[in-house]
């Protein structure tokens, strides 16, 4: 049976997303980032002040992006002087990334803005409903897996 397109749980997502991304690039222009740019300074800001210095496939894998997209990214954090690519003694081809004072400036801002923003995206909605549910929809291999039918 088909659904109408207002019932099909893709195409409501897909709104869903394209307004909540519109929502986020509202708190981010004024400073400056774009959502992208914003996710891998978050996460290398949050790295460094678990006192790690990542390279740039773990910060990738900690933002869930693309390894050459998030190097291009880099980049344009690094000329903005928000972050600071050095190379890794271990490794000569790695380079360790480490947020500037500028970027540990605003890592915090662009965060406290996106959480205000997520805030009143999602409060149509208990919390405690949705983040489950958006859980097990970004990790379904973390699930356990469903019981299996006795014969």
């Amino acid at each position: 049976m088909a659904l109408s397109p207002g019932d099909s749980p893709g195409l409501l997502l897909w709104h869903a997303t394209l307004r909540w991304q519109r929502d986020l690039a509202a708190v981010l222009t004024p400073l400056g980032l774009t959502h992208v740019q914003f996710v891998l300074l978050a996460c290398a800001w949050w790295l460094n002040s678990q006192g790690e210095q990542p390279n740039q496939l773990t910060l990738a894998r900690q933002a869930g992006t693309d390894v050459k997209m998030t190097s291009q990214v880099l980049r344009t954090l690094e000329q903005k002087g928000l972050v600071a690519r050095e190379v890794d003694p271990a490794d000569t081809r790695a380079k360790r990334l480490r947020v500037t004072d500028a970027g540990a400036d605003l890592a915090p801002r662009a965060i406290a803005a996106v959480e205000l923003a997520d805030a009143r995206f999602f409060e149509p909605g208990p919390p405690d409903e949705a983040l489950p549910l958006l859980r097990r929809l970004a990790h379904p291999e973390q699930q356990s897996p469903p019981p299996v039918p006795s014969p």
